[in-house]
């Protein structure tokens, strides 16, 4: 389990996703489907693959702690 920033590689996999935000990859995959505008995870698409750029994850979860905080 990856929970450290600098230990994540440039490209994340689902897997990475899952394991430093504790989802399940299963939803990884249905945020990456998702339009970013409608709270998905931004993604780049390499053939049938999907890798997250680090820094994009974490201005994506940047964003979501404003919704989070409301909810409080």
């Amino acid at each position: 389990m990856l929970k450290n920033y600098e230990a994540l590689p440039d490209l994340l996999t689902a897997q990475h996703v899952a394991d430093y935000i504790s989802i399940s990859r299963r939803r990884v995959y249905e945020l990456f489907h998702l339009p970013v505008e409608r709270g998905g995870i931004p993604c780049i698409t390499i053939g049938t693959t999907k890798r997250v750029d680090k820094r994009d994850l974490i201005k994506w979860l940047e964003t979501k702690k404003p919704e989070s905080e409301a909810t409080k």
